[in-house]
């Protein structure tokens, strides 16, 4: 790329003095550009001809004001000034902000008691929770999930930055995002970490398909684009990436890792995090921080990939992560050797987020806590062992209390179930963590103050907020949020989702494409001949809150797209070949591995995830599970063993259409287009078909770019793809790599990091570096 848009955010107008609406701009001519709202109560120090902001409106230059000095030294000043009120508001993130607010269930809230639609405001006005957690709480963590529109994005940005300027020490916000450039949601359910991003933005492959790529200088080159489109937006922090090694094939969130090596998901996640966070030229402020940069929130301390069974740590039924195979250490170095290790001049990632997971059996101390309440992993290994001091924050609901049974989703307090809520957050500070993710609330950590207070002391415990209040601050001022954390709405309208970007995106949508297989040849089918593409019946599916959503049958790819590739019929005795688009199978029991009725039957809830169509019984379970035990609300099941249990993937019926499509079109060729979002199992359709292409939550137009020869396949695997379920059942949650792999009729294996181009299976300069030896 010739250029990435080298002016946003008001970096290009350095020159000038503007007035944008709700804020004033004040510039420096060798120095920092100065953004604030006069109706905030801030007026600005003219200091030997300089400019700064009195943020704290006490009429002289505080340390903490003073942009020439350094991170360290501003956030120490200021953290000495803020009362144990203002650090606590300061250690808590709060949950799901939509803007607008949505009416109801996720992300609702009211404005003026009503909702969005009924209170005549305007879209970027701040709802009533907002303007509570920001005064009352004092909170500045703001976790954004859909927004309506880049210029309402800014603009929320611009009324909420003049809000908190108003209040107390003048400490700006710092918002953050789970990723928001995939191309699409797949599985079974729709996540708190998925929930949509809104607007127009660039378009990637998810993290499996960006591991697929075997490319890091993409992944990087993906973090600087994402980086600048964040800022425009008012976002400051990424809630990534999930470096999470995907050991275990069922584990549903395996779409969002860099797959199961610890060499490739090492080198993917140094690159992310030098693109996310690296500023240079005149956007750097220091060390590589600067006007561009996004403090990286890398996921998730020490792995949540190993869960047993394939169970999900959102969930008492997913609570452990299990080592087996004794590869603890393995699931460690996409973090000491990649986040912590980068190559760019910011060092190391500015954050870390621990998983729900109790690390089962590691903690050098007997202790069995989630890994956010676990001393020995917070302090002993991550702070002390790998001298990590950048922010540690929990995931999301740590502290509430659980759900009346496994299968709710409600707090996720593990190891820590029989505690109050207060106690756990005294319990997580003890053990070294900073931040309180989901919690809008300051009460209960002004509660864990006094309890620090009586057992180690007034003077323990201030300086204890205060190391984790210069942490969090540190990652403010580094980005310059103190001097201006304003946006251009106009602006912001032109870097996100510009052309530039898009293209980019789609280009890496392309290379992340695997073809598994080809079967004389078949592809790619360059003539505009005649296609059949078979309906998707999409069945109905329970987000993680329990809303059903309906049953439907659709057309998978937008027939005006298909029409620019091939001639499109609905009739299979008139098509040269058919294309089945389906999804790997998945459970739609919650995060997959328990059903609330097996319980009530007697059982112990307790059920196979399985990654093949058809019904599958668990006759090659274990026995007896690794780890169990839930004290407050199932203590009696000590087993969670599932085996010889029976289950049927939800989409089953995907199945179905492949081998009917296969009979409607005889002997003419059919393709398989899988959405792959884990592990999944081919072997009930690979040898009746002829060929198949796998995707990574991206679009169908790069797809059919590959189908029709205008692109070459060229992504490789970049998980195992098991030969049945017996195979998967026999390997390690915790090993990479040890699993059979299917394969096929043309006596190609399904194994990491192969795939096929036009000229047969690649073997090239990335398989040489990361393939199997």
């Amino acid at each position: 790329m010739k250029k990435l848009y080298l002016s946003i955010l008001g970096i290009s107008m350095l020159a000038l003095g503007y007035s944008q609406n709700s804020y004033e701009v004040v510039t420096n001519k060798k120095g920092a550009t100065l953004g604030y709202s006069p109706n905030s109560g801030v007026t600005i120090l003219t200091v030997n001809g300089l400019k700064f902001k009195d943020l704290n409106k006490n009429g002289k230059l505080d340390p903490y004001e003073d942009w020439r000095l350094p991170a360290d030294v501003r956030a120490k000043d200021l953290a000495k000034q803020m009362s144990v009120e203002q650090i606590a508001g300061l250690m808590l993130y709060s949950g799901h902000q939509a803007i607008p607010a949505n009416a109801k269930g996720f992300a609702a809230g009211t404005y003026n008691g009503k909702t969005f639609k009924e209170s005549g405001l305007q879209p970027w006005a701040l709802s009533d929770a907002q303007k509570k957690f920001l005064k009352d709480d004092n909170l500045r963590h703001v976790l954004i999930v859909g927004v309506q529109s880049p210029e309402v994005a800014a603009k929320w940005n611009n009324e909420m930055q003049a809000y908190v300027e108003s209040i107390g020490l003048g400490i700006p916000a710092n918002n953050s995002s789970d990723p928001r450039h995939s191309g699409q949601v797949t599985g079974s359910t729709v996540a708190e970490f998925n929930a949509g991003a809104g607007g127009d933005i660039s378009v990637w492959p998810d993290g499996l398909g960006m591991a697929a790529t075997f490319d890091p200088a993409l992944v990087k080159q993906f973090g600087h684009i994402a980086a600048q489109e964040y800022r425009a937006l008012g976002i400051a922090t990424a809630l990534s990436p999930q470096i999470d090694l995907a050991t275990e094939p069922r584990w549903y969130r395996a779409s969002m890792t860099f797959g199961e090596s610890p060499e490739l998901a090492t080198d993917m996640a140094r690159a992310y995090i030098d693109g996310f966070q690296t500023s240079t030229g005149v956007d750097e402020i220091k060390d590589g921080w600067g006007y561009k940069s996004v403090n990286a929130m890398v996921k998730h301390w020490p792995s949540g990939g190993p869960e047993e069974g394939g169970r999900d740590g959102h969930w008492a039924f997913g609570k452990f992560a299990v080592y087996p195979g004794s590869n603890f250490e393995t699931h460690l170095k996409p973090f000491t050797e990649g986040a912590f290790k980068l190559n760019g001049k910011t060092g190391m990632a500015s954050a870390v987020m621990p998983y729900y997971t109790i690390s089962y059996n590691q903690a050098k101390d007997g202790t069995n806590y989630g890994n956010g309440f676990s001393k020995y992993i917070i302090t002993d290994l991550l702070r002390d062992k790998y001298k990590y001091d950048g922010v540690v924050c929990t995931d999301w609901g740590i502290t509430k209390n659980e759900g009346k049974t496994p299968g709710d989703f409600e707090g996720k307090p593990w190891g820590a179930e029989t505690l109050t809520v207060a106690e756990r957050h005294y319990l997580a500070l003890m053990a070294g963590m900073d931040q309180f993710g989901g919690n809008n609330e300051i009460a209960p950590i002004l509660e864990a103050y006094k309890m620090g207070e009586k057992e180690k002391g007034e003077a323990f415990i201030r300086n204890r907020f205060e190391q984790s209040a210069v942490r969090l601050l540190r990652n403010i001022f580094r980005l310059g949020l103190f001097e201006n954390p304003y946006l251009d709405p106009q602006e912001s309208a032109k870097v996100v989702g510009n052309p530039e970007f898009m293209q980019v995106g789609y280009d890496t949508q392309v290379k992340s494409i695997v073809m598994l297989k080809n079967k004389n040849n078949v592809l790619p089918i360059t003539e505009k001949k005649t296609v059949f593409i078979p309906k998707t019946y999409i069945p109905a599916v329970k987000d993680w809150w329990g809303n059903w959503s309906q049953p439907r049958l659709t057309t998978p790819v937008n027939t005006e797209l298909l029409k620019k590739y091939y001639n499109v019929t609905e009739d299979p005795s008139q098509a040269d070949f058919a294309i089945v688009f389906i999804s790997s199978p998945y459970n739609n029991n919650d995060g997959g591995g328990y059903d609330k009725n097996d319980r009530k039957a007697g059982g112990n809830g307790y059920v196979p995830i399985t990654l093949q169509y058809g019904t599958y019984t668990a006759t090659d379970a274990r026995e007896h599970s690794i780890a169990a035990g839930d004290p407050v609300v199932d203590p009696t099941i000590t087993n969670r063993s599932y085996k010889n249990k029976t289950v049927t993937a939800s989409n089953t019926m995907d199945l179905k259409t492949v081998l009917d499509t296969k009979e409607m079109m005889g002997d003419k060729p059919v393709i398989v287009v899988a959405n792959v979002s884990r592990g999944m199992i081919f072997n009930e359709f690979e040898d009746k078909v002829d060929g198949i292409i796998v995707r990574f939550s991206v679009t169908e137009q790069p797809v059919l770019d590959i189908i029709s020869g205008k692109s070459e396949p060229s992504g490789l695997l970049p998980m195992q793809m098991p030969a049945s379920m017996s195979a998967v059942e026999k390997q390690y949650e915790d090993v990479p790599f040890d699993m059979e792999c299917h394969k096929d009729t043309e006596g190609n294996l399904y194994n990491f990091g192969y795939g096929l181009n036009w000229k047969g299976v690649i073997k090239d300069a990335r398989t040489a570096k990361y393939g199997l030896k």
